[in-house]
């Protein structure tokens, strides 16, 4: 019997970050035969969690450009895809979560009559243009997917509710799948400035803030609001890996230059950005993934956001909207930091999001829909 032939797309870090462990447990069964396809969305940012991963695609589109567009990404995804589809041909495409590189690799496959899975199926704001563009990517790949893969019962029941139960699994996030592979209680940081911070007596505060919906007066609040937090907590070290968008530059350097306890450093690769999530104190972060992995780490979370697709955390309590006010922000991260009995309520709260077994109930809901094992996979949670 011919194996079958599953083909992992994705483009981003935040994607390869998750997908990597996948595409790695999906080659290591016998019955499956394991391609990996990238757009290089994001060039650089994916190529180091490739390398971290030990993972070498088959196929590279290379499409980033300087100032790409949603259409440039999405339009060079879907065309570079057609060519490859063709020649490997495969039974399945997994694509992950919300980027322009999902909904372009889904679409390519639906035109090629290829089923479709989605990892990380099923997250929601209900709110078409926040998260901008990707609260429309997951939505429009739902409707193309076969398979959908749910983190969480949360997500299965977004699903539901579209009437989408056909092919529904609950496997918990792969992301905390990741995590083993990339932190270690010895790491040495590539940037000195993290190696010579004193995580035990510092509070250090970890900040990510680049999505396009924070773009004008939100970001600029956010950054008022942290360079408060760092005049008025003299043990605060406030680090803040600056995304790459020259949007994002302009504002971080506007704002936070010229302080002794803020730092502004490069992107940060996978195994740098979760091996100081496990040393900080706090985490501030327009991010999604951050959201779920800080908790895994008994990190509390600031949400930079006005709503998250990520509401289990918030129920669970690790994990706090803060919206795009400074106000709001600077009153929330300074209780965080000053009282220790609501601190430790988010830090012990229970992460909601997986127990390191997602991508091996992945490959084994591929392997039951397709015929390759008898008994169906067991649910997250179960």
């Amino acid at each position: 019997m011919s194996k079958l032939k599953v083909m992992t797309i994705f483009g981003t870090r935040p994607e390869a970050v998750k997908m990597a462990p996948l595409a790695l447990e999906l080659a290591r069964r016998p019955g499956l035969e394991a391609l990996c396809c990238v757009t290089a969305q994001h060039r650089e940012m994916l190529d180091s969690v490739l390398d971290i991963f030990g993972l070498r695609p088959d196929f590279d589109l290379n499409i980033m450009e300087p100032r790409q567009t949603l259409s440039t990404i999405t339009s060079k995804t879907l065309l570079g895809m057609e060519e490859v589809l063709e020649r490997a041909r495969p039974g399945l495409v997994l694509v992950h979560g919300d980027t322009s590189t999902t909904f372009a690799g889904a679409l390519a496959a639906f035109y090629h009559k290829i089923p479709v899975g989605h990892v990380e199926a099923g997250l929601r704001t209900y709110d078409k243009l926040s998260p901008y563009p990707e609260e429309m990517n997951r939505k429009l790949v739902s409707s193309i997917a076969d398979l959908h893969f749910c983190p969480t019962a949360a997500n299965r029941e977004n699903l539901a509710r579209e009437n989408v139960t056909q092919g529904v699994f609950l496997t918990g996030n792969t992301v905390i799948d990741a995590l083993q592979t990339t932190i270690s209680h010895f790491f040495t940081f590539s940037d000195p400035t993290l190696n010579a911070l004193d995580y035990g007596q510092r509070k250090v505060v970890l900040v990510t803030c680049h999505r396009r919906e924070n773009y004008g007066q939100p970001m600029a609040s956010i950054m008022t609001a942290l360079r408060r937090l760092a005049d008025a907590f003299p043990e605060v070290e406030l680090v803040y890996p600056v995304h790459l968008s020259p949007v994002v530059q302009e504002a971080a350097h506007k704002y936070l230059d010229n302080h002794p306890r803020i730092h502004l450093i490069a992107p940060l690769a996978v195994d740098e950005m979760h091996n100081l999530m496990a040393r900080c104190r706090l985490v501030l972060t327009d991010s999604g993934g951050l959201q779920e992995e800080a908790p895994a780490l008994g990190k509390p979370v600031l949400v930079l956001r006005r709503e998250t697709e990520r509401p289990e955390a918030v129920a669970a309590g690790t994990v706090r909207l803060a919206g795009v006010e400074e106000e709001p922000i600077f009153q929330l991260a300074s209780t965080l930091l000053s009282d220790q009995t609501e601190y430790d309520k988010m830090a012990r709260a229970v992460n909601p999001y997986g127990d390191g077994q997602s991508c091996r109930r992945i490959a084994d809901a591929i392997e039951w829909r397709f015929g390759l094992r008898a008994n169906p996979p067991e649910e997250f949670g179960a």
